[in-house]
């Protein structure tokens, strides 16, 4: 790992010696130089340059989008901008399928569906990876299982988790692919945070966040460590990932950024100082659409909350916590914060999975499809699937939500705006 990462610094710093050219940089440039900056001086120096390059990159031109688009959302994720990330990764995605070019539409679809994780919209997670599935199967592409295995992760359902964390980890020792290892690692340490099997979940973000040559994932993956030291009681190792975290949220400055720094910082404070912070970072989560980490932070104030005998205010943010969980679809965060409730003598009644929970991606997107008013020729067009058996999974999707047509699929389904942007997408390309 150290001797990768020794290459692509190297790489970077000769990029970083390249003489300028004339005129205002290009988008590509911008990127390249943010990422030279960010790997040889760090994110205070990349901030300004990887801001202006997100914000070019915003609207590339068709060719260059097909060219090298997918690389176009690494200046968002790396400033912490979470609306950047989704809004290039959902017009990748619709150039890419008005350009007809299919091959190239898993990675967008992926990186939209990644992007679309942090909202907490499953549905819409499963819907993109049923698509990347049908498009990758059909074109011979090759298809990585980050995706899934991060929704998994998210949902807590340890046994396909973990299979597909094992398999990741297994595929990237033998192909030298350590940043797919860091994306498992990241995903068991969200798994195992969720299930409070905190050593675990230390162990595999300490794995995660030793990748430092790749900036996004080993980044990502610093709240999951911090989160799991503090609860693991070893309180130095949780100080030293918030050092290097606060090191990337503050030159960015978002919402996002600063909001997940606030809920780390609180992990390892106390008194006032704690209780100030974890109001600072629900109070800025709640400013954007990343549901998921807005709940987990209520989880975690409420279990501060508790272990401070202020067992009213702890139900209240638990109880909140534990609503949200249950309404994304959060099953073993949504135990967590059951578990906290039930030690400060509230009596919880475990809210069963919701029977949409059952479709499989392909009849998550088929359904979608559907209600946004594509026939069944039309679908099957959309997703290399005749006719008849788009009919065939509506109506396996029809008795799971029991509904009887397609006109009730508007209330079976739920909506967000994630749904919204991909009926958009779905129209134009009609």
């Amino acid at each position: 790992m150290a001797g990768q990462g020794d290459v692509i610094a190297e790489i970077w710093r000769a990029v970083r010696a390249l003489p300028p050219t004339s005129g205002d940089p290009r988008p590509l440039e911008l990127l390249l130089e943010g990422m030279a900056q960010l790997t040889t001086e760090g994110h205070a120096a990349a901030a300004p340059t990887l801001k202006r390059a997100a914000e070019a990159l915003a609207e590339i031109p068709v060719e260059d989008a097909l060219r090298w688009g997918w690389a176009a959302i690494g200046a968002s994720t790396a400033v912490w901008d979470d609306e950047g990330m989704r809004a290039i990764s959902a017009r990748q995605v619709r150039l890419v399928r008005d350009a007809g070019v299919l091959a190239q539409l898993p990675l967008p679809l992926a990186s939209l569906a990644l992007s679309t994780s942090w909202t907490g919209d499953f549905a819409g997670v499963t819907s993109l990876i049923g698509e990347a599935e049908s498009v990758a199967a059909v074109t011979g592409t090759a298809f990585a299982p980050f995706t899934l295995m991060r929704l998994r992760a998210l949902q807590g359902r340890e046994a396909e988790a973990s299979a597909l964390i094992s398999e990741t980890i297994e595929h990237a020792s033998f192909g030298g692919r350590g940043i797919a290892a860091t994306n498992a690692h990241w995903a068991a340490a969200v798994l195992y945070n969720g299930l409070a099997r905190y050593d675990e979940a230390a162990s595999a973000a300490q794995r995660a966040t030793s990748n430092t040559f790749e900036p996004w994932v080993s980044t990502f993956a610093l709240p999951e460590l911090v989160e799991a030291a503090a609860r693991g009681s070893d309180a130095e190792l949780a100080r030293g990932a918030l050092v290097r975290l606060a090191a990337t949220t503050q030159p960015c400055g978002t919402e996002f950024a600063l909001g997940i720094e606030a809920r780390c910082r609180a992990l390892v404070s106390e008194g006032p100082a704690a209780d100030g912070l974890y109001r600072e970072a629900i109070e800025r989560l709640s400013r954007t659409r990343l549901r998921p980490e807005l709940a987990r932070t209520r989880l975690v104030y409420g279990e501060w909350l508790r272990r401070e005998n202020r067992r009213v205010d702890a139900r209240e943010q638990l109880r909140t916590a534990q609503e949200m969980f249950a309404a994304i679809g959060m099953e073993a965060f949504a135990a967590r914060a059951r578990n906290e409730l039930q030690a400060s003598g509230e009596k919880v009644r475990k809210r069963t999975v919701e029977t949409r929970d059952d479709l499989t991606a392909q009849e998550w997107q088929i359904a979608r499809l559907a209600r946004d008013g594509l026939s069944n020729p039309e679908i099957g067009a959309r997703l290399f699937l005749s006719p008849r058996t788009v009919e065939w999974h509506l109506r396996n999707v029809f008795n799971k939500l029991e509904i009887g047509s397609r006109r009730e699929l508007a209330d079976a389904l739920p909506n967000s705006d994630t749904t919204t942007d991909l009926g958009v997408i779905a129209r134009t390309t009609q």
